[in-house]
Formats: C-alpha cells, structure tokens, sequence
C-alpha cells in the first residue's frame, strides 16, 4: 500500500500524526485500505518529502499495532497519536468507538496492552488526544456523542490508563458559522483535537463539519487553562479548501520539525468527486 502509494505522490493515510524521534519523522493514521490487517502501519523518513516503510517491514507494510495482539478493538481503529513519557511510548487511538492507550519499548512497536480495555467504557467517546501540561499534568482530549460531535477534556491519569471522571468538561459548542456550511448536512460535529501550549496560552486546533463536507476544516480556540473558557478566534477556519487549493483539509496534529519548525500535518479528500 505505501509503497504504491508513494510512486503516486501519495499516501493514503486519514487524521495523520507525525512523531519526531532521533533523527527521523514517524507518520501514522488511520488506515486508508482494507488490505492488510487492521490496526496501524507507519512511514518513517528524514526529510518529509520521502517516505517509506522500516527496514524491517514485511511485504511493504510495517504494522505497529495490530487487532488482535494484546490491544483492543475489533473495527474501526482511527486516529492514533504517538507520545513518550520517560522510556515508554504511548499509542492512544480509536477502535469500536472508544479511546484505547497501548504502550510499548520502542517508538515502532508492537503496541500493546497490559489488560485489552479501553481508557472510559461508560460511554463511547473517539477522536483521543494526550496533552501534558508544564506541571507534569496529563489530559485526554477527545469526542462525546450527543446529538453530534462535541469536544470533551478531563484530567488523565497515564500510570492507570484512566480519566479522572470528576473532571469531565465539555469544551464548548457550535458556534460559528465555518462550523456548519450548507455544503453538507449534519448534526453538529467537532472533532480531532491536539492542544499546544506557547508560553501562557493553551490552543486547542480542532477540525468542524462532516469530514465528507468539502468544507471539513481546521480552526482553534485559545484559554488560559487546559479546561477553557475556550475562546474561538475570528482567523478560523486556518485550513479550508480556499487556503490549501483542496477539499476536506482536516483532522491533523502538530509536530516540532527537525528544524526546530512547527508544523500541521493533515489529510484531505481524495480528489473533487471523492472523499475517501
């Protein structure tokens, strides 16, 4: 798959993340074929123009975490986001529509879990992502159903794998008009969060519409705490079709380049006609 995909100039990978580790760049996401096993591959390279599989990929493909090895899900493994907290490394993702946080010795992998559950059963939630704030704090992001897609934080505790309930803070609602385009009709839907901290200030980036409207698009929201007020900024949406040149411009995460550069890296449809 990935190989073919990079003679085309193209690489078939939806809500992507990039990890930066040693020298190299490591990109990962939601899988855009039914080929293979589910779970999720990943491409390493130096720098971001050529990508391939690792070395010691089988059959072009190097899976980093797999259905069925020690990890939960069975369908549906969407949006994954690789961290490191001391000499571990986290993979936290959707499957079943469910957060999951699998851990492993090595940036590569294989991901797995101590015991196959997900991070809150109570209720189904997606769209993961783990924030560690200066004082050593974590907090897990994600998506709540209800009625649509709404953005929800609570306080993380890493060594448990678990949120802290008593914490659960829905982040806001839709309020603009970006956010609902009569491109395509839905329930209101917000989703894949990554929050950065510069100095003072949190941003939280998010993607709104439906990631089939053609106006799926990337805004954020400032706060001077991790749980908000969030304040939503008049230069959203910063990624949309009349920026980038194409549809669907979304779901994406931040990374530190190698030259010391921040960086976005988001997916887009497929082409004019199709999402996919």
């Amino acid at each position: 798959m990935q190989l073919t995909a990079q003679r085309k100039q193209e690489i078939f990978f939806a809500d992507p993340t990039i990890y930066v580790n040693g020298d190299k760049y490591y990109l990962t996401g939601t899988k855009g074929t039914r080929e293979g096993p589910a779970g999720f591959a990943v491409l390493e390279s130096k720098d971001l123009k050529t990508w391939a599989p690792p070395a010691a990929a089988d059959d072009s493909v190097y899976m980093i975490l797999t259905r069925g090895d020690q990890t939960y899900g069975t369908r549906g493994f969407w949006a994954p986001q690789i961290f490191q907290a001391n000499d571990t490394y986290y993979l936290t993702y959707t499957a079943d529509e469910h957060t999951v946080l699998a851990s492993s010795a090595s940036v590569l992998g294989p991901y797995r879990q101590d015991e196959v559950a997900p991070i809150d059963i109570t209720e189904k939630n997606i769209d993961s992502f783990v924030f560690k704030d200066d004082d050593g704090k974590y907090y897990l992001y994600h998506v709540r159903f209800n009625e649509g897609n709404y953005l929800w934080v609570a306080e993380f505790d890493l060594k448990k794998g678990k949120i802290k309930p008593e914490t659960l803070k829905k982040c806001f609602d839709q309020t603009e008009p970006w956010e609902a385009t009569p491109a395509y009709k839905s329930v209101p839907i917000m989703e894949g969060p990554t929050v950065i901290r510069l100095k003072d200030k949190y941003y939280l980036f998010y993607s709104a519409n439906h990631f089939e409207n053609i106006d799926y698009s990337v805004g954020y929201a400032v706060s001077d705490s991790p749980f908000g007020p969030w304040i939503k900024q008049k230069d959203s949406p910063i990624l949309h079709r009349s920026i980038v040149g194409e549809n669907g411009s979304g779901h994406g995460d931040f990374f530190e380049g190698l030259d010391g550069e921040l960086y976005y890296v988001y997916h887009v449809h497929f082409n004019e006609q199709r999402v996919g």
